[in-house]
């Protein structure tokens, strides 16, 4: 680091940003002096080639104390575990490129991209090693391998400095939950709870149901029981109670006992079927209306349902007594006029299964018939819940694993 006489003054030690303010803009730099460290900040900056120059002498700058807050290059970014977003995978930081750009008369300096290859981890290694020719000799024989900056989301498991992650977890809640899921089942323990701890609960509760049942349980055991419970409010009820089931006694009852009413009710409810059977595979939020409904009737169920895109597949009819009487599938309410009786559009075979049906029995019919659900009924053919075609999905791998 050079002062406006031209005169060596420090060195830099660390490259700083401020992602609550700009995730891509380099804020300052902190400077090693004879009076202790030094916050440089960019404008002003004159020259960033063959040496730092800036425009002011270095005691002028405020002094480097507290550095809550900072994003600093070395300490938290190179050798670090990243998510590339675009890629959909974790890597990991090898070196950096900085862009630098001239506004104003200063010098502006970007944070381009990230080495993630083999080009970056020699040239690290062999700084201050081998002669400088030799070494760009050799890098030009290695094919750079990249990642833009806006690919890019971090993962901090440190938790006096989350906000980062939780500044950049926008993207994340981009990706498809299986995705977000692949990723996550690759990080190490602490940084799967460093995630979770900052994504929204619905991103988070999506991305858990994707996630492998022996990694589900450790996620939701790291996690406070608040935490967890809001994740769970998120989720299907019936893979809330299987999640639920899955964990420890006193695990589980705490999560429960922080959930609220509605939601309480319906998992406990489920909690008390067999998982292997019928009922314990149903979900309890799905479309029902009377026999006597119209299609505007069906329509204006649709708009106000709060369930998952898989259980507005088919709208089930049910008699005064809440038992099935017939089944309409969505699409046959896309040419139907508003006036028309649902029970004119019911499918011809009735298909639903008994809550005590082994898994085996409703695989089978999910396989003969095609299906995308599936009803259960108790023994005096009530409607009490519906099979997903997601559920089966999620069966079947379970019982690969």
């Amino acid at each position: 680091m050079f002062d406006p006489a031209g005169l060596r003054s420090g060195r830099v030690r660390e490259v700083a940003m401020c992602p609550q303010e700009d995730r891509v803009r380099i804020s300052g730099l902190i400077v090693k002096t004879k009076t202790g460290d030094r916050l440089l900040t960019c404008p002003a900056l004159t020259s960033v080639n063959g040496g730092i120059h800036a425009s002011a002498p270095l005691e002028q700058c405020a002094p480097c104390g507290n550095q809550e807050g900072l994003f600093l290059l070395e300490r938290d970014l190179l050798d670090q575990q990243i998510i590339d977003v675009h890629g959909r995978k974790v890597v990991r930081v090898n070196d950096v490129e900085l862009q630098e750009e001239t506004t104003d008369n200063h010098i502006v300096l970007k944070v381009g991209s990230v080495d993630i290859g083999a080009r970056g981890a020699i040239r690290r290694l062999l700084k201050g090693v081998a002669p400088a020719a030799a070494v760009r000799v050799l890098l030009k024989k290695i094919p750079p391998r990249m990642i833009p900056w806006d690919f890019v989301d971090l993962i901090e498991a440190d938790p006096a400095r989350r906000i980062k992650l939780k500044i950049s977890n926008e993207r994340l809640a981009k990706l498809h939950p299986a995705d977000l899921a692949d990723i996550i089942e690759d990080l190490a323990p602490d940084e799967r709870e460093a995630v979770f701890e900052t994504l929204d609960e619905g991103v988070a509760a999506d991305a858990l149901e994707e996630i492998q049942p022996k990694l589900q349980r450790s996620i939701m055991e790291s996690l406070d029981s608040e935490r967890a419970a809001d994740i769970v409010e998120e989720m299907d009820p019936d893979a809330a109670a299987d999640l639920l089931g899955d964990l420890p006694r006193e695990t589980s009852e705490e999560i429960i006992e922080k959930l609220e009413p509605q939601e309480r009710e319906d998992v406990t409810e489920l909690l008390e079927f067999n998982e292997n059977t019928a009922a314990g595979r149903m979900t309890t939020e799905f479309l029902s209306l009377p026999w006597t409904a119209k299609v505007s009737d069906a329509i204006e169920a649709l708009r106000n349902f709060e369930g998952g895109v898989e259980a507005v597949h088919t709208i089930f009819l049910v008699d005064t007594e809440g038992k099935l009487t017939g089944t309409v599938p969505l699409s046959k309410l896309v040419l139907a006029k508003p006036d028309d009786p649902m029970l004119t559009l019911v499918t011809d075979l009735l298909l639903y299964v008994p809550e005590k049906a082994k898994e085996d029995e409703v695989t089978l019919l999910f396989d003969k018939y095609n299906l995308v659900t599936l009803p259960v009924v108790d023994d005096e053919n009530h409607l009490t819940g519906v099979i997903t075609s997601d559920d089966i999905i999620s069966l079947l791998r379970r019982q690969l694993q």
